[in-house]
């Protein structure tokens, strides 16, 4: 039984990780996109909703520690009352 198990779960494994995305993503035929933002005077297409703002995707510090540095004191770290 376990022989038969493992090479199922394999092949599982690799016919859905076969299942992605691979076009583009468009609105449905016959459907609207949601409404335009209050304010806003002009209705946003489809790749402009996808788009992400700064603070969904902030840039990232890639700066590496190169050597140990002692923790500056953190007036925050209180013990618990």
């Amino acid at each position: 039984m376990m022989k038969r198990v493992v090479p199922t779960t394999a092949i599982l494994a690799l016919a859905l990780s076969a299942c992605g995305q691979r076009a583009d993503i468009e609105p449905l035929a016959n459907a609207s996109l949601p409404p335009a933002p209050y304010g806003a005077e002009t209705q946003p297409e489809a790749e402009e909703l996808l788009e992400l703002e700064t603070l969904a995707a902030p840039e990232r510090s890639v700066e590496l520690r190169r050597r140990s540095e002692e923790r500056e004191d953190d007036p925050f770290d209180l013990p618990p009352e």
